[in-house]
């Protein structure tokens, strides 16, 4: 009995589709990222001014490639973000970002279905948009642009060989300086965590 389960077991494993990713294949992702700030950003003005920065949420779409059987290249974009900037619960200031991120990722063969892969990277986060607010209004507020690593891990569900849902998280390294009328104040750590999920196609 044992061994008509096992055979059986063998041939269900042998007859299910394997969804790979194969080299010079490429996927397209749509989706939504979640960005969210580490709780503590730092202080500006000399330590007096407490920073914290603010979640926000936007569509986002990835672009990836594949330069070896389940290695590729990822390309993440996404609308742009925009951020409200509070000190002891007071809004000092808003500002806009775009932060994509550069990677190179691995896809495991966890099961037909099932591909959790993990990545590193680069990241470039560009800001606009400054706009001081509440006891800074009237100032000119400018955060600058950051470069910094990027860390990333999910899992890929494929419904069928040419689609999958995934969920991601992914670390970003984000530390920017601050201007105030065109003097540098202090910096932001930003350091998010982005949490994803999206709709994959594979070309």
């Amino acid at each position: 009995m044992k061994r008509h389960i096992l055979i059986a077991t063998a041939l269900v494993a042998l007859c299910s589709p394997v969804f790979a990713q194969s080299q010079g294949e490429w996927t397209i992702g749509i989706g939504v990222a979640h960005v969210d700030p580490k709780s503590d950003n730092g202080t500006l003005a000399g330590g007096t001014v407490p920073t914290s920065i603010g979640s926000s949420t936007r569509p986002s779409i990835t672009f990836e490639y594949f330069i070896r059987d389940n290695l590729g290249i990822e390309v993440l974009a996404a609308l742009p973000f925009r951020h409200s900037i509070r000190s002891e619960g007071a809004e000092i200031g808003t500002v806009k970002h775009l932060p994509p991120v550069v990677s190179l990722q691995y896809h495991f063969d966890a099961t037909p279905q099932f591909k959790p892969f993990v990545g590193v990277g680069v990241n470039f986060t560009g800001f606009w948009d400054g706009e001081a607010r509440g006891p800074l209004e009237g100032s000119s507020l400018r955060v600058k642009n950051s470069w910094g690593l990027a860390a990333h891990l999910g899992a890929d569900y494929w419904i069928n060989d040419r689609s999958a849902i995934r969920a991601d998280l992914r670390w970003i390294d984000i530390n920017a300086d601050v201007e105030l009328d065109g003097t540098r104040i202090g910096s932001v750590d930003v350091d998010p965590v982005v949490a994803g999920i999206s709709y994959v196609m594979k070309f």
